[in-house]
């Protein structure tokens, strides 16, 4: 049991890195960096889809307020890129919020009836044709003259299709089986916090109060939305010393 309970940690904690690692990644292959706050409604609908689709998948008091927490130090961390003219980017934001939604409707759909499916599978199929169809559009409709291959987008390639896509997706899927799914789903606060100390690390990148503040109110929001575990967890300890 705790050789698995330190499994399930590991890999939580290897996605989270991974995928952090990815906006990086992005950066070193096409020299552009662009988060978006608008993919941490996530969270907010997976605990809306769980908590109409699966029973066992108890949202308490304290995930709410962590995922509320955890989507306040998003915004305060990106919030110097706030205000402007949006309509340019209209589409693409509502693209966005829309891909947010869906991914938490699988997310859900797949917790309460994919038990039976290899989470292997269930990538590599689907990214297989999606690659494959991507790469005939992409030379179909896009301007492909000006792309240069270069060992840093070929390198930036490989870790996103092999580390940023099978290697975490597949753990994803593994973790849905097995934790709570608003739990899994913090991922997606946690990630823009490792991008912005790697990039700090590796690209010399100055973080502001506003970065420290923002990662503050989203790690407090990590715990919070796991004090009904931590909670439950004291009390079972308790009860196994009076016996």
């Amino acid at each position: 049991m705790k050789t698995m309970s330190l499994k399930i940690i590991l890999v939580y904690v290897m996605l989270c890195f991974i995928w952090g690692s990815t906006w990086l990644t992005i950066r070193l292959g096409l020299e552009s960096l662009t988060p978006t706050v608008l993919f941490a409604v996530f969270p907010f609908f997976v605990a809306i889809f769980s908590y109409f689709s699966i029973s066992s998948d108890s949202i308490d008091q304290f995930k709410i307020i962590g995922i509320i927490l955890g989507f306040l130090g998003i915004v305060i961390i990106f919030s110097d890129s706030f205000g402007g003219d949006i309509t340019d980017y209209l589409l693409g934001m509502i693209a966005i919020v829309l891909s947010g939604i869906m991914q938490a409707a699988i997310a859900v759909t797949i917790k309460k009836y994919g038990h039976h499916l290899n989470p292997l599978s269930m990538n590599f199929v689907p990214m297989l044709i999606a690659g494959i169809a991507m790469i005939i559009i992409g030379f179909s409709i896009e301007n492909t003259s000006a792309n240069v291959y270069g060992i840093d987008a070929i390198l930036s390639i490989l870790y996103l299709a092999l580390f940023g896509s099978v290697v975490t997706f597949t753990s994803y899927y593994w973790l849905i089986k097995r934790i709570n799914l608003v739990i899994l789903s913090l991922i997606a606060f946690i990630t823009p916090i490792v991008a912005l100390f790697l990039g700090f690390i590796l690209y010399d990148e100055q973080l502001s109060t506003r970065h420290f503040i923002g990662s503050m109110f989203v790690l407090l929001g990590v715990l919070a939305a796991n004090m009904g575990n931590l909670l439950k967890m004291k009390k079972g300890t308790f009860m196994k010393k009076d016996t």
